[in-house]
């Protein structure tokens, strides 16, 4: 007995040994990957030397000789910082995520092939313009030779993701750049998904559903019943609950269909204390760790520029130059439609095109899959465009049988010249030149606003599909394939302009939460006869839901306490005390706060309580708030009071007793997680920013290591865009939000700001990996500066490059 003892606890101490070891090794052989910022590195493809200062934040400033030299210094710090993001989203855009993530991302990258993203990408290399050519292949050389140096030195390959995804890494090239772009451009658009889900809506409920989302065409009054198109259709009882709102795994930052939004305002010179314009931009994405952006200065032979780049991409999307500022913003044109196709019974290669029965244009590719064995899909084209049956969750409810649907979307051309669009903006010295290049946008379609010392301009740009008057949906659900009034008859390039003038004040919101928000914001900035920097930030930071307070007044009308107080302890008193906090609430969505919470949750319980009883399983996939929707039922307009009876049940209900009902369930949920006091409840402690790594936040053991949790203010209707998951165990949990912050100031464009949701690292045991994630909760920014001489006081490092034979 006293053997075996000895030899177990020498086998543990054996075991704890080795464990320390591998500890050891691996702390070791990631901390190699480490870059060193004050190193010197000969690298080929330089034609002079180069510095890469990096500021206090890790942000690199780029001084070359040459915009060659600049553009490949760029690379160089991009995969440094993010080679394992770079390589994600070059393979989410390849169609590719299963070589290193296995069966689980077959769907995504199945549809990456469908689309033709990377093929798309690399068609349109010859497109471009010889200036953007030759930065895309100086981007590339610089990442090759960063790739090079690594393991050159055994530098630990680059990233610490990368021990545990042992693939060789690929040499960039510049069609891997654009086809990163058309990845952009396919998450930032979101029509198809609102096809499939207006048609959804049309099935279950054929008179009233589509009133969840309101008229699909501008000015337009009765809906087409989907239906209609294809009778005999109807919506399939699901077998098992979908989320097509909600994250998907293994998406790489991006996801096709996803939809993001952005603000964009401006004032010109004459609506400024300083007399200088002003403009603000904050993208929304979802929220990853690293940040989907990542802040760079160039500087350029035409000036320095500074702002947002995207790891990957040669370019800066949203920032300023000494004369000149300009934004982003997706500008929701309706630039794809979804046809449906009817395959020719007994034989799978054709479909019903305009002159009867048309070959399918089909190819193979092979999906190699690790630990499985490969998968080869068969991809098929019509004159519509490419066979995509999952392009969205939902969309095989919305296809009879023996009919398949294809995509048409103005980003799936080979001529597109948007990178060259961007680069001529980051390039340009004044807006005229500015509005020259955007004219080159072609997907995704944009609002741009650019600002200099004289004034502010918005421009809508973009490929802009041309539909005939008597198309049957007018692209606001799938049309039926064969039908000539329901093709395109061409494609538009979108070209509308706001007038510029002095005292101009322009704002650009995204479609999701635009029509709040953007009332919120016209308050905000009329509010004020001039605006400064700061009055810019706390515009771009508010976090007062507007659709709180819409939404509240009309709700409870008749439900406010006006009698004695129940009893303490009673769900009567309980119903009282959240009356009563919200009768005195602003709106204010601060996460200190209980009334938001309380807000979020019986809004949430209201929506499901009004569609349920007519949308049935339908109701599980509804996880956006709709204010339009609950305000049109509660005003009863055109008769939308007719959603608060429940069909069901004998009784007829009336808006009030569904109010209080849905209030009281709302409180049952809360109470049972918080306990019974309302007032010591917190936004905060459930709408919280879950930033995971998008690889390895769902490793076990390293979720902890790699993903941030932090609570935060705001809503999805909020400026400060702060969006809910909607569904699950964790409704309130924030998904979305501004990935970047830039208010550029032309008065004193050093006096400018900008910070990331993250850090600049993508590297986990890097200081840089989450240093700005804390600013940007608390609503402060970083110095946007050009200034060299602050640049290098303030650096923690100094890379130099210089020409090796």
């Amino acid at each position: 007995m006293l053997i075996l003892f000895r030899w177990l606890l020498r086998l543990t101490v054996a075991l704890i040994a080795l464990s320390v070891i591998a500890g050891i090794l691996a702390w070791y052989f990631a901390v190699r990957s480490l870059p060193d910022y004050n190193a010197d590195y000969p690298m080929r493809g330089l034609t002079a030397p180069v510095e890469i200062v990096r500021s206090t934040e890790n942000v690199p400033h780029i001084f070359g000789a040459t915009d060659h030299d600049v553009f490949f210094a760029l690379g160089v710090a991009h995969a440094q910082d993010r080679l394992f993001q770079m390589t994600m989203l070059r393979r989410a855009a390849q169609g590719r995520l299963a070589e290193v993530y296995g069966a689980a991302a077959l769907p995504a990258d199945d549809l990456a092939r469908r689309l033709g993203l990377f093929r798309h990408g690399a068609q349109s290399l010859e497109a471009q313009d010889p200036e953007t050519q030759e930065a895309l292949r100086a981007y590339s050389a610089g990442v090759n030779e960063w790739i090079a140096q690594v393991n050159e030195g055994a530098m630990g390959r680059g990233a610490p993701e990368f021990f545990l995804f042992p693939q060789q890494i690929a040499y960039w090239q510049p069609a891997d750049s654009l086809a990163i772009l058309k990845l952009l451009a396919a998450s930032t658009t979101n029509a198809a998904a609102a096809e499939v889900f207006r048609a959804r809506l049309s099935l279950a409920w054929p008179e009233h559903g589509p009133e969840i989302l309101g008229p699909a065409i501008p000015g337009s009054g009765d809906q087409p019943r989907y239906a209609d198109q294809f009778p005999g259709l109807r919506l399939p009882v699901p077998e098992a609950r979908r989320d097509p709102e909600g994250p998907l795994p293994l998406t790489a930052f991006l996801r096709p269909g996803a939809g993001m939004g952005a603000n964009s305002f401006a004032a010109g010179a004459d609506r400024t204390a300083a007399h200088g314009s002003l403009l603000a931009n904050d993208p929304h994405t979802t929220l990853t760790v690293p940040s989907l952006y990542y802040l760079a200065r160039l500087q350029l032979q035409s000036g320095g520029a500074i702002g947002a780049t995207i790891p990957g991409m040669p370019v800066v999307f949203s920032g300023r130059t000494p004369q000149l500022a300009w934004g982003v913003t997706p500008a929701r044109i309706d630039d794809s439609d979804l046809y449906i196709e009817e395959v020719q019974p007994g034989n799978a290669d054709r479909y019903r095109g305009l002159r009867g029965w048309t070959q399918f244009d089909t190819r193979t590719e092979v999906i190699r899959v690790l630990d499985a064995p490969d998968q080869t899909i068969v991809l098929r084209e019509t004159e519509n465009g490419p066979i995509v049956s999952n392009l969205v969750p939902g969309l095989p409810d919305v296809v009879p049988l023996g009919h398949v649907a294809a995509l048409r979307w103005t980003g799936l051309s080979g001529q597109d010249q948007t990178m060259s669009g961007l680069m001529g903006l980051m390039r340009a010295a004044s807006r005229d030149d500015a509005a020259r290049a955007a004219t080159r946008i072609m997907a995704p379609a944009l609002q741009v606003t650019l600002a200099d010392t004289d004034g502010v301009q918005a421009l809508t740009v973009g490929a802009l599909p041309q539909r005939t008057d008597d198309s049957p949906t007018k692209g606001s659900m799938p049309t039926p394939g064969w039908l000539p009034e329901g093709r395109w008859t061409g494609i538009a390039t979108a070209a509308a302009t706001q007038d510029i003038s002095a005292d101009t004040m322009i704002i650009a919101t995204d479609e999701d939460g635009a029509m709040p928000r953007r009332g919120r914001l016209d308050r905000l900035l009329d509010g004020r006869e001039v605006h400064s920097r700061d009055s810019f930030i706390s515009v771009q930071l508010d976090v007062v839901s507007p659709a709180a307070r819409a939404l509240l007044p009309v709700v409870g009308a008749n439900l406010w306490f006006t009698g004695e107080p129940a009893a303490k302890g009673t769900p009567e008193r309980q119903r009282q005390d959240a009356l009563g906090l919200l009768a005195e609430w602003d709106g204010d969505m601060s996460e200190h706060l209980p009334e938001p919470l309380i807000y979020a949750a019986w809004m949430r319980a209201l929506q499901d309580r009004l569609i349920r009883d007519e949308l049935g399983p339908l109701a599980d996939d509804i996880s956006r708030l709709y204010p339009g929707f609950i305000e049109a039922v509660f005003r009863n307009r055109n008769g939308a009071g007719r959603w608060c009876d429940i069909v069901q049940s004998a009784p007829t209900e009336d808006c009030d007793t569904i109010a209080r009902q849905s209030l009281d369930r709302a409180l049952l949920e809360l109470g049972d997680r918080f306990g019974p006091d309302v007032t010591s409840w917190r936004w905060g402690d459930m709408h919280q920013a879950q930033q995971d790594h998008p690889a390895l936040g769902q490793v076990a053991g390293l979720g902890w290591i790699m993903n941030l949790t932090q609570p935060v203010s705001g809503g999805s209707f909020t400026v400060a865009e702060s969006g809910l998951l909607g569904c699950g165990a964790d409704p309130y949990e924030a998904v979305t939000g501004a990935g970047y912050r830039g208010v550029y100031d032309l008065a004193d464009p050093d006096n400018s700001v900008f910070v990331i949701a993250t850090g600049q690292s993508g590297h986990p045991f890097s200081r840089h990996y989450d240093d700005l994630a804390g600013l940007w909760r608390r609503g402060e920014y970083v110095r946007m500066s050009l200034d060299p001489d602050l640049a290098r006081a303030a650096a923690v490092g100094i890379t130099r490059l210089t020409p090796a034979p």
